[in-house]
């Protein structure tokens, strides 16, 4: 009687046997790969991952032995002996991450690609003939690529359909059923919803609404008219970027069959705004808000729609996608599974990077080349979408020599003047005194300064009873609150000074009549501009905003992009203009210099090195330091802080203490937590054990910072 080989074993009994498994994960493996071509690698890849299963070794551990098997060398080898490397790879990563890929000189105990596939060779291996006479491995074409990064984003990517084809095969079996993941609605469904949104817009009823509604139909207009490829949408602020660069996104995706729309967002604070005006256009069903501040609980039975989100959240299957730059790019060039699965599904997406200017320029050349990379071979549509467009023409010439950008929305299309809601006024060195002073002397009005501990001292330097700060050092929650107060007052005409660092100028809607901004880079002084005179309700004249030097030196982290700002301002009158822009990023890149772009060597080591995928998952990190958590039990987050140390440790319980959470850097927290500050539980969280160190105006109290930004 021939042997009866399994791969799983469900708690009520049912058994799955291998040939099942491989025949089910390869036939999803391949419907995945299928979006960038290589559907039979899929197959094989899928038929061949779990061929290690076959051996008498791992047959008594599903039995209930205790020994460790390596089940995935086995599968590797064989794609090895049919020369596909890159099967191979996938094979081999797809429980223990993809490994390094070593060298012929490795041992065989060595934890390399190459270290492992000598075991199988050398016969160390628990055999696994078994597989022979079950399952058939097709023969297929090798695919070219232009070098190592180029098969190793292949392989990355082919990697993405294994992993989630084995879970969500898996996850079908165990329970009996497949479980309620992705759908959403049809992307045809989603524009006419769209369309029903802003039919209101028309006939525009204001100058300003004219031009919105122009950049709007040259959207839609480009949408249906363009074929899939790399674009840059250069709106000014207060053009209506959010609705217009979705409305793109939609038409395009109806138009040429790709399949879901995913928004790349620097800060938090833009992904909770822009995610809230999806979800009004396209219903909640529809969209996936992804970041660290956001945990959807699958046991949620209140909320049964966040089940489905909760699962989509592990490979990104909804028609929707908002999420962080950090999780995007870091998921690109990582080699676990948890991160990697997501990424077939970029495959066939529109893709829209929003505050463009904002790529991290320390890991822009690897950043750059991914992007390229979507766009050359996955069917990806990327759209570089921002009021200040960087000047990556020659990166992208690099990586994408046959496909220069297009721009969806040029300057003709609108009258760049609507725009212009204010004028600019340069001032020498002003005190932190003399900065409140003016602050003081205007009804209203916005100071942006570079630290958090500038901003703590000029707001210190202000009447309490009008004034308002705003910096990462206040709890989510809090600055909503604050937010929502000076939002209040400003629409009625009161008496509101705000003093903030940058975090305020990325999407954040507020509409001042002055704005004082202290020299930064120009991108982040036109972003301070787009916060005066937001809607144009005032004559530009009267809408000024004052850039002036602070009375200390600017933090490291921008003496750089301070000096290209000041070579634009230096050069052009209008600081706002395209020709100014362009100025500055050029000066920018620069002054970093060439091997300012890909800091971490990224690049180089994949040409270098034979497939490093866990070496350069530990390089790639789009900020420079980890930051850890701190949760501040006032308001409600005293009660969750309570139901935290009572041991409760729900999805739910996470997302909403995410409100109450305040990131910082290593150095502030060791001087927390040295203090006695902190009460860290159990499961290494942190809380704020001493409540006098939370101000009510300023948050946190925290030693000097570096004035980092927080993308996360």
């Amino acid at each position: 009687m021939m042997q009866r080989y399994l791969a799983h074993r469900a708690e009520d009994g049912r058994e799955q046997t291998i040939q099942d498994h491989l025949q089910g994960t390869a036939d999803l493996c391949a419907e995945f790969a299928a979006a960038f071509d290589a559907a039979e690698l899929g197959r094989l890849a899928g038929l061949s991952h779990d061929l290690g299963k076959y051996s008498d070794a791992f047959q008594r551990r599903l039995r209930g032995s205790s020994e460790r098997v390596d089940h995935a060398s086995a599968g590797a080898f064989e794609c090895c002996r049919l020369g596909q490397a890159c099967a191979a790879f996938a094979v081999a990563g797809h429980h223990g991450g993809l490994p390094d890929g070593g060298g012929q000189g490795d041992l065989p105990d060595a934890p390399t690609f190459w270290g492992r596939m000598k075991k199988v060779a050398a016969g160390r291996a628990e055999p696994y003939e078994g597989w022979q006479a079950e399952i058939n491995l097709p023969a297929v074409p090798q695919p070219v690529f232009s070098g190592p990064p180029e098969e190793m984003f292949f392989t990355r990517m082919l990697y993405s359909c294994l992993v989630d084809a084995d879970f969500l095969d898996t996850e079908s079996f165990m329970a009996g059923e497949a479980p309620d993941r992705g759908g959403g609605d049809r992307i045809e469904v989603l524009e006419a919803r769209l369309q029903d949104y802003v039919s209101g817009w028309f006939p525009p009823k204001t100058e300003l609404n004219r031009e919105r509604c122009a950049v709007l139909r040259r959207c839609l207009e480009e949408g249906e008219a363009r074929k899939p490829g790399l674009f840059t949408l250069t709106i000014p602020t207060g053009g209506g970027k959010t609705v217009a660069s979705l409305a793109f996104a939609l038409r395009h995706a109806r138009a040429h069959g790709l399949r879901r729309i995913i928004y790349v967002i620097p800060y938090t604070s833009i992904i909770e705004q822009n995610a809230q005006v999806f979800r009004d256009i396209l219903g909640n069903e529809n969209v996936l808000e992804h970041h660290s501040g956001v945990l959807y609980d699958i046991g949620d039975e209140a909320r049964p729609e966040n089940a489905k989100l909760a699962r989509s959240t592990e490979n990104w299957d909804a028609p929707v996608v908002v999420t962080t730059a950090v999780q995007f790019f870091e998921s690109l060039f990582a080699n676990r599974s948890s991160q990697c699965r997501r990424l077939h599904n970029l495959a066939k997406s529109v893709v829209i990077f929003d505050e463009a200017q904002m790529l991290p320029v320390p890991c822009l050349r690897p950043c750059v080349f991914a992007v390229a990379q979507l766009v050359k071979r996955y069917g990806v549509s990327a759209v570089l979408c921002t009021a200040t467009q960087p000047a990556l023409d020659g990166l992208f010439r690099e990586f994408l020599p046959e496909q220069p950008a297009a721009e969806i929305c040029p300057q003709s299309v609108f009258h760049q003047d609507v725009f212009r809601r204010v004028v600019f006024r340069r001032e020498g060195t002003l005190s932190w005194e003399n900065v409140a002073e003016r602050l003081g002397a205007q009804n209203q009005a916005l100071c942006i300064v570079n630290s958090r501990k500038s901003a703590r001292r000029v707001y210190e330097l202000l009447e309490r009873d009008h004034a308002f700060h705003l910096s990462t050092l206040m709890y989510p929650a809090h600055r909503k609150a604050a937010l929502a107060e000076i939002r209040r007052r400003l629409n009625a005409g009161l008496p509101c000074r705000v003093v903030s660092t940058s975090l305020i100028e990325a999407g954040v809607d507020v509409d001042f009549p002055a704005v004082f901004r202290e020299e930064a880079g120009l991108d982040s002084i036109l972003q301070a501009a787009g916060r005066c005179n937001r809607e144009g309700k005032r004559v530009a004249q009267e809408s000024v905003v004052t850039i002036f030097r602070g009375e200390t030196p600017p933090p490291g982290l921008f003496e750089i992009p301070v000096a290209a700002g000041r070579v634009a301002l230096n050069r052009f009158d209008r600081p706002d203009s395209q020709e100014a822009i362009r100025c500055y990023f050029q000066e920018l890149l620069d002054l970093k210099g060439p091997t300012a772009l890909d800091q971490m060597d990224i690049l180089a080591a994949m040409e270098r090195e034979a497939m490093p995928f866990r070496k350069i998952a530990e390089k790639f990190h789009l900020i420079d330091s980890e930051t850890r958590t701190v949760y501040i039990p006032l308001g409600k987050g005293e009660e969750l802080v309570r139901r935290l140390r009572d041991g409760e440790h729900s999805r739910a319980l996470f997302r909403e203490l995410g409100q109450y959470g305040v990131s910082v850097y290593p150095p502030h927290y060791a001087a927390l937590e040295q203090a006695g500050d902190l009460e860290v539980l159990e499961n290494g969280v942190a809380v704020l054990s001493n409540p006098a160190l939370y101000d009510s105006g300023m948050g946190l109290s925290l030693k000097a910072d570096e004035g980092k930004g927080l993308f996360l």
